[in-house]
């Protein structure tokens, strides 16, 4: 059963730092990618990056480029994303999700099809 369990939410305050996590279960193939994204209360769900299990390369989205970084650890199928200087605006529930069918590096969360069930994150003002 493929299963996505995101952990790492926490309430930060402006400026911090924090690292959230995406593991990957029940995959029986290695090539897909992986994506990170958020939704603030009123707003759209919005694509912040994504990796390539394969090779690692990976694609970021304007809100957060040289802010936050993508990164994998496929030993332990898992995929973090280390968020720096973290502001107000990026309070929101930030969901990983797996694109498994014709797999390319997406932002656009209609494109995939596995979802986990988020972790909130806070950042006080």
């Amino acid at each position: 059963q493929v299963q996505l369990v995101e952990s790492g939410g926490a309430s930060v305050q402006t400026g911090g730092s924090l690292r959230v996590s995406c593991v990957v279960h029940g995959f029986t193939s290695d090539d897909y990618v992986i994506g990170w994204f958020r939704q603030a209360p009123g707003k759209e769900l919005e694509g912040i990056s994504c990796i390539w299990r394969g090779d690692g390369s990976s694609r970021y989205g304007e809100s957060v480029r040289g802010r936050f970084t993508i990164s994998r650890d496929n030993t332990r199928n898992t995929v973090f994303l280390q968020m720096n200087n973290l502001e107000p605006e990026d309070t929101a529930v930030y969901r990983c999700a797996a694109l498994r069918i014709t797999p390319w590096l997406s932002l656009n969360p209609t494109d995939y099809g596995d979802w986990g069930q988020g972790t909130q994150v806070t950042v006080a003002g």
